[in-house]
């Protein structure tokens, strides 16, 4: 649960601020790659039409594009701007950071809670 030792919440794809696998966080990360979310495919393309697009590989960056199913470390506004626009997707709640209230309240984490 938020504020205890938290979970991974991807390897594969390897995920997170600092790319370890955990939403964890620091004063450098002022995006706050705080929310571990399980993404869909709506959620991509809402996203992308935000202006982030996730699902298209970036070698140069070694980043290699998700896909729906996916876990990832996603900014803690972004979700709130998608859970705004009904478009949130699910959060995996033990590997969500605690900072993430800064952004969302623990009830609309709760509420898109994923089902383990």
């Amino acid at each position: 649960m938020l504020g205890g030792v938290l979970e991974t919440c991807s390897l594969e794809p390897m995920t997170g601020f600092y790319r370890n696998g955990c939403c964890c966080t620091g004063p450098e990360d002022v995006g706050s790659h705080t929310v571990c979310v399980v993404l869909t495919a709506a959620f991509l393309a809402f996203s992308k039409s935000r202006g982030n697009d996730l699902s298209t590989p970036r070698p140069e960056w070694g980043f290699p594009g998700l896909k729906p199913g996916d876990r990832w470390c996603l900014c803690a506004p972004r979700f709130a701007e998608a859970l705004e626009a009904g478009m949130a997707p699910q959060v995996v709640l033990g590997a969500t950071h605690e900072r993430a209230l800064e952004f969302v309240t623990l009830e609309d984490l709760r509420a898109h809670a994923a089902i383990p």
